[in-house]
């Protein structure tokens, strides 16, 4: 290490009490975080690239500073879904700080970890308050059975109204409407459980049959639209 003259020649002066880093919450214990190891907790953040054209939500479960599992969602551009593909293969086994420092593919998925390290190292995870935290393979009870994404898409426009496309149960069919043309309830195909009965062994009209539901009050329409036709 190198000093400058005039560190040099300055007298040595004692260092006072250390107290070390203010112990931060993690997963039912206050811990003072000193090494990339002393650190644990699932979180999830969000992340978007520099033209704001897409968005990712990175969930993390880390253990003793290690990145035990990575749910990856993007939505946007479609090379989103290829640097996705990448980013789970590159996160898992690293250190939050390896990753931190590790291009991770999409600028979305980058600012995602970067939003994620700063909650995970301030203490600020999901599970900052609950003992031992979750176990590995928490991240996949955000998508329910089907393991799909929750997903809103709506479009909408002053002259024709809004169409509902997709919701959290799945993918609308068929929009209800009341005496008024305004919507009262929506018939949806939710694909994760309508590609586990086809891999099961139905028919894919069956299954789609199977897989249907319906919302709100979708038997009181006065008629019905297709919102991605009418």
């Amino acid at each position: 290490m190198i000093y400058s003259a005039e560190v040099t020649n300055m007298c040595p002066v004692a260092k006072g009490a250390y107290h070390g880093p203010a112990p931060i919450p993690e997963e039912g214990k206050w811990v003072q975080a000193k090494e990339i190891k002393d650190i644990s907790g699932l979180t999830h953040g969000i992340g978007w690239c520099a033209p704001q054209q897409g968005a990712c939500k990175l969930t993390l479960n880390v253990k003793d500073g290690i990145i035990e599992e990575a749910l990856v969602e993007t939505i946007g551009c479609s090379g989103m879904t290829h640097s996705a593909a990448m980013a789970s293969e590159i996160l898992i086994g690293k250190t939050i700080l390896e990753a931190l420092n590790t291009d991770l593919v999409c600028d979305a998925i980058n600012v995602a970890m970067r939003e994620l390290f700063l909650q995970i190292v301030y203490g600020r995870t999901q599970t900052a308050f609950s003992e031992n935290g979750l176990p590995i393979g928490a991240g996949l009870e955000d998508l329910g059975k089907g393991l799909r994404s929750q997903v809103g898409t709506m479009f909408a426009t002053k002259a024709k109204g809004p169409r509902y496309l997709e919701m959290a149960e799945g993918y609308v069919t068929r929009t209800a409407l009341d005496d008024k043309d305004q919507i009262i309830g929506y018939e949806f195909i939710h694909l994760g459980k309508m590609m586990d009965f086809i891999k099961k062994g139905d028919s894919p009209a069956d299954a789609l049959e199977k897989a249907k539901g319906k919302y709100g009050r979708f038997d009181d329409a006065a008629k019905y639209i297709d919102p991605r036709k009418e």
